[in-house]
């Protein structure tokens, strides 16, 4: 029985071995894979993004109209950019210009 399972491993090693060795052989006449599935995600992406912000904005001009019925909506302060914020009530501010 031991040399049964000792042939029967020999055996898988050598195919393994002929496998491998095929297969590098013609790995470099493969066709390269496709940038079709990612690109499509990135382009899924950002206009889930688009989508997204403009939906904000007019949930935002919205709220704004509902306080202050009549009037002009001031730009709406991005959420994640904490950088310095130069428009000012939608106006530049006059020591910048």
């Amino acid at each position: 029985m031991a040399s049964y399972l000792w042939r029967k491993y020999a055996d898988y090693l050598f195919t393994k071995w002929e496998k491998t060795l095929l297969w590098d052989m013609v790995d470099p006449y493969r066709r390269p894979k496709s940038f079709t599935p990612l690109v499509s995600i990135y382009i899924a992406a950002f206009y889930t993004g688009v989508v997204g912000a403009a939906i904000t904005e007019q949930l935002y001009k919205e709220k704004y109209w509902e306080d202050h019925p009549g009037e002009a909506v001031p730009l709406m302060k991005p959420k994640f950019y904490t950088g310095p914020w130069r428009v000012m009530r939608g106006e530049v501010p006059a020591h910048t210009k």
